[in-house]
């Protein structure tokens, strides 16, 4: 029974990467990349970005419920920041994220991969974690892209932990200097569920409905970088009370 799951699941990761590619090599190459070289035309190509995040979220049989209590304001920048626990976070957010477009800050690993790097390139803000000077270019491109307009999306933990038995892992301080810094607001997000889904084991998994909270809004204007500390651990301790309510799905 364990073999015919895990052979089952492995047919599902394979197909994650089909629908992926039926995208992202007609689409992707000839529409999103060009469009993504001009922070005036990302918006544009953010629509498709999202496109893609929505047909890539419901083809893998998942659907979502999403809960807010708080509201976003389509005139307002923000950084977005929320737990990380799959793969299927990313296409969830944008999914969810419609009105906002958004830059994520991931992984440089990512720009290795055949085709995909190229546009992840230009869609996203790569950082290496090791390098020191990777990571100092984060905040002049992060904050370029808030200038134009645009949203960042970061996820503190700044990875996956090995370790399943951590619900949430210990914040970087990335987002909360760039948010005190720019004057941005952070809006918290918590997604449930997808720990369990969907995990970076490619002998586990099942679809099913994903749960995602927007929490709260954070005002950034009256805070110094000496308040970061005070804000990074007010936001994970939002992200984790509510990932608590759910104990049978984290």
């Amino acid at each position: 029974m364990k073999f015919l799951i895990s052979f089952f699941n492995i047919l599902w990761r394979l197909w994650f990467v089909i629908i992926a590619f039926i995208y992202i090599i007609p689409i992707g190459i000839f529409i999103v990349l060009p469009l993504s070289f001009s922070n005036k035309t990302f918006p544009i190509a953010y629509k498709l970005i999202q496109f893609w995040g929505t047909y890539m979220f419901y083809g893998m049989g998942f659907s979502k419920q999403y809960e807010k209590k708080t509201q976003l304001d389509k005139n307002e920048s923000y950084i977005f920041i929320a737990n990380h626990t799959s793969i299927i976070d990313i296409i969830l957010m944008l999914h969810v994220l419609k009105s906002h477009p958004i830059v994520f800050v991931g992984k440089a690993e990512l720009l290795k991969i055949p085709i995909f790097g190229r546009i992840y390139k230009q869609i996203c803000i790569p950082v290496d974690r090791t390098s020191l000077k990777s990571r100092a270019q984060v905040f002049p491109l992060a904050k370029e892209r808030l200038n134009a307009g645009l949203n960042i999306f970061i996820f503190p933990e700044g990875g996956v932990s090995d370790d399943t038995s951590i619900i949430l892992d210990k914040f970087k301080d990335g987002a909360f200097s760039i948010a005190i810094e720019t004057k941005t607001p952070i809006a918290i997000f918590t997604i449930i569920g997808l720990k369990k889904m969907f995990p970076f084991d490619n002998f586990k998994g099942y679809p099913g409905k994903a749960k995602v909270v927007l929490n709260e809004i954070v005002k950034t204007e009256h805070l110094s970088i000496e308040d970061k500390n005070d804000l990074k651990d007010y936001c994970h301790k939002v992200i984790l009370e509510e990932l608590e309510k759910y104990p049978t799905k984290i």
